[in-house]
């Protein structure tokens, strides 16, 4: 038994002796077990964790093709309840054509297609819209006087609707021009008088001129004869040839009087055409009075019913009118539908219309499309919806039974469907 104590450092390990070297030689000994404290390295942690991850990726990419190529009764369930299209190389192609070429019938004839709906928003109106009655162009700031219907009465055109606080000021403007008319009627009366007692005035002082002119022509020859004989003086003479050369001058004066009244007829005279002007002047003066007395009353532009009043008696007409009316016997819908879809839109196509406020669908017809592209100004009430659309309005006719149906709806919001053929 060997005393030597034992060396810690070769405690657990065999000490050997090299033939060539008096050295000592540590030998580890390889059935020692490894601390039960020591933890294994981080890539081998790694590896172990993800040594089969490329396996996987394999299997599920191959089964993943086979299952989309296949489609499993399990996959097709689940693309029935996610409302997917399947794919493949199977009868129901994953990449279908945007315009498919539709499969031939039994018969060898391309099948019938579906139709297929226009969606638009709309709103219900009279039929030749809602019309605004105002006040008369030229009432200034009249107010309203008297009302003479009530809401939901019917009108006939030119039915008195209101009356304005100007018609008495007109009225009295209207007796003013009455009276101015009598006035000159009279004078003009007086002048025709006067002019055909001018005439026979006239005719009076030629008789009496040519009266004159022949006794002063007698007078001139008597003088003449008893200055030849020498029984008178030539003043004398001179006299008398000059009273003669004045009757014959005022005879030339009335006949050219008496010419002048009579080449024209007594409506004709001078005067008389004057005062008839002025006649003219005051009847234009009471029909622009009496035109003025339309201002003072509001009458119906087209039959119809009244849908609401804005104004009542003592106020002024602003810009919503007096009141407003439109025919709601026969009902209409102004319909917005979006740019890229009015091209599949013609007259005739029938239209499906809903709203809330409706208990039962409304029925029409398209009788008119816009031909301008405009601004979208009826929204849904989604705060997503799309608020700066660009629409094409269209016009849809309802039938009777829809347009009894509609009559108390003006301007409802409402949803159409135009039924298009698919292409």
């Amino acid at each position: 038994m060997n005393d030597t104590p034992e060396n810690p450092i070769t405690k657990g390990h065999e000490l050997a002796t090299n033939s060539e070297e008096d050295l000592p030689l540590i030998i580890k000994n390889k059935a020692e077990p490894t601390p039960p404290d020591a933890k294994p390295s981080l890539t081998w942690r790694l590896f172990r964790k993800l040594r089969f991850l490329p396996l996987v990726m394999v299997f599920a990419v191959t089964f993943g093709f086979i299952g989309l190529y296949f489609q499993p009764p399990g996959l097709k369930i689940l693309m029935n309840i996610l409302d997917v299209e399947p794919g493949g190389g199977t009868k129901s192609p994953i990449a279908i054509p945007v315009n498919p070429r539709p499969a031939l019938n039994e018969t060898g004839k391309l099948p019938k297609l579906r139709s297929r709906n226009i969606v638009g928003l709309g709103k219900l109106l009279p039929e030749g819209d809602i019309r605004t009655v105002a006040s008369p162009f030229g009432a200034g700031d009249a107010r309203i006087e008297q009302l003479h219907v009530e809401e939901g009465d019917k009108v006939v055109a030119g039915d008195k609707l209101a009356s304005l606080d100007n018609e008495q000021n007109i009225k009295a403007s209207i007796e003013n021009a009455e009276a101015t008319i009598a006035a000159r009627r009279a004078i003009l009366n007086q002048i025709r008088s006067s002019v055909l007692a001018s005439q026979d005035e006239t005719r009076a002082l030629l008789q009496r001129a040519k009266s004159a002119l022949q006794n002063s022509q007698l007078e001139f020859e008597r003088a003449d004869k008893l200055f030849k004989r020498g029984f008178t003086t030539r003043s004398i003479l001179d006299q008398k040839r000059s009273a003669r050369d004045q009757a014959q001058r005022e005879v030339e004066r009335l006949t050219a009087t008496l010419t002048r009244f009579l080449s024209n007829t007594i409506d004709e005279q001078p005067d008389v055409v004057v005062a008839a002007r002025n006649v003219d002047a005051a009847i234009s003066d009471l029909n622009r009075a009496k035109s003025d007395l339309s201002k003072s009353l509001v009458r119906a532009p087209i039959s119809g019913t009244v849908l609401q009043i804005h104004a009542r008696p003592g106020e002024r007409s602003d810009g919503k009118g007096i009141l407003s009316i439109g025919n709601i016997d026969k009902m209409t819908a102004e319909v917005e539908i979006y740019q890229t879809e009015i091209g599949a839109v013609v007259l005739g196509t029938p239209v499906e219309l809903s709203a809330e406020a409706l208990s039962r669908q409304l029925h029409g017809t398209v009788t008119k499309i816009g031909l301008e592209v405009g601004t979208q100004t009826l929204v849904d009430s989604s705060p997503a919806a799309n608020t700066d659309a660009r629409v094409v309005t269209v016009t849809v006719a309802l039938d009777d039974a829809s347009s009894e149906a509609a009559k108390r709806y003006t301007n409802l919001q409402i949803l159409a469907r135009i039924k298009v053929p698919a292409k």
